[in-house]
């Protein structure tokens, strides 16, 4: 694990330069996490997180099958560790912080997910996100075999079929199943974040959507839709500096007669004309 010296923010920046992932996405969301939390040790979460990996490779050794390490998974997390979804409190922006899921040992399924990835990973399987409607699925796979695990409902294990969702489990077309996509260690620090931020518009905390925006762009910083999305929420803050380098960085990444590009250029444009 990298115990980094490293500031959460530098961390980041220079883990959103290296592209999509795979990393250690574990301490990514720790580092995003600790944003938050610049008077709280990291390294008791970092052990934890430690722990979980040395536990996970132990429970792999004589795991024969993917289903059975996905069981061995969800026994770990939700069994030893007692790794739930909050029920009681689903909208709390503590579930989709890692630090506090750590300690309450409840959070929302992609929060949930991120530590079912980093157990899966440290065992030696194949693990990544599900873009799945409406919830957040893991996909585990060895040898060429794969299983989908609820990170959510105790890291039930999910036939093709069936997918789990909150707070009960309901079934869809295998023409929708196969239409799940994988999704990046990048989209799945962001999809974690912009819970964060659709929280604090719901509050009306303008402010703190906007740093969250930023935390968005930090980590991924390669995609010109968080820039722009950054460029408008600054500018609706009255930051019209900071929202004139994000359109920029926006504009910097996308061909022109783009949409993102066209609507980089008319926000730019009607920014210098209130800068002027």
């Amino acid at each position: 694990m990298n115990m980094s010296p490293e500031s959460p923010s530098d961390y980041l920046r220079r883990l959103g330069e290296t592209g999509e992932g795979p990393y250690d996405i574990a301490v990514a969301a720790l580092m995003l996490s600790a944003l938050d939390h610049s008077d709280t040790e990291l390294e008791p979460y970092h052990g934890h997180l430690q722990e979980i990996a040395e536990q996970a490779r132990l429970e792999s050794s004589l795991v024969m099958s993917v289903e059975d390490g996905a069981c061995a998974i969800a026994e770990l997390l939700a069994g030893r560790f007692g790794y739930d979804g909050d029920r009681l409190s689903y909208d709390d922006p503590r579930n989709a912080d890692l630090m506090s899921v750590i300690d309450r040992r409840r959070g929302l399924p992609v929060a949930l997910g991120i530590l079912y990835i980093h157990a899966a990973r440290a065992a030696g399987f194949g693990a990544a996100g599900l873009n799945s409607p409406g919830h957040f699925l893991v996909r585990i796979e060895l040898r060429g075999s794969e299983t989908f695990i609820d990170p959510f409902n105790g890291g039930a294990a999910l036939e093709r079929e069936k997918f789990g969702g909150p707070p009960s489990t309901r079934n869809v077309g295998m023409e929708e199943m196969q239409a799940l996509q994988r999704v990046s260690d990048a989209e799945v620090l962001v999809r974690l974040q912009n819970n964060l931020k659709l929280r604090a518009l719901q509050l009306g905390e303008s402010a703190r959507a906007v740093e969250i925006a930023r935390r968005m762009a930090l980590v991924a910083s390669q995609r010109p839709e968080l820039w722009i999305d950054l460029a408008q929420l600054n500018e609706g803050q009255g930051e019209l500096g900071a929202a004139r380098k994000a359109y920029d960085m926006c504009l910097g990444m996308t061909n022109s007669g783009t949409p993102l590009h066209n609507e980089a250029a008319l926000g730019l444009q009607g920014l210098k004309r209130r800068l002027h």
